[in-house]
């Protein structure tokens, strides 16, 4: 069955764009379409780069109560005395003092007072430089309302 919209057209079939069919409401499908496979292409090509951002594979350990390791530590006080790990020692021996202690230590922590003089803590941080050890610093963070 057809329906005629009151056109008086010749072919009886049904006119969608004529003179006497009024506004069209129907939504054109086609630029949507294209912007979905853009947004989708792009979508698939981010992820993937996004899943090399770091790679960290964290080994699989049984829980070990006591393997507490000791490591070496250089406090330099605000007067500029050294000590190693709570114990005096001279500046020119702290090379000496490490690796008697410590077999194998590579690494050594140094912490400083916040007002000790700069020339102590260099004089110390040289000194382990020039016996190869690697330098790391103690700091403390700033707590949440402190700064």
């Amino acid at each position: 069955m057809a329906f005629s919209l009151g056109g008086s057209s010749g072919g009886g079939g049904r006119r969608r764009f004529g003179r006497n069919s009024g506004t069209l409401s129907e939504i054109n499908i086609v630029p949507l379409v294209d912007v979905v496979l853009v947004l989708l292409i792009i979508f698939m090509l981010t992820a993937h780069v996004m899943e090399f951002g770091l790679e960290i594979n964290v080994p699989e350990v049984t829980q070990v109560r006591d393997s507490v390791e000791e490591l070496p530590v250089i406090g330099v006080t605000r007067s500029g005395k050294t000590y190693l790990n709570d114990k005096a020692v001279n500046l020119n021996l702290i090379p000496a003092e490490i690796a008697k202690r410590f077999k194998n230590a590579k690494a050594v922590y140094v912490m400083g007072d916040r007002t000790v003089q700069w020339d102590s803590l260099a004089q110390v941080m040289d000194a382990l430089n020039k016996a190869k050890f690697e330098i790391k610093m103690v700091l403390k963070p700033y707590e949440s309302g402190k700064q």
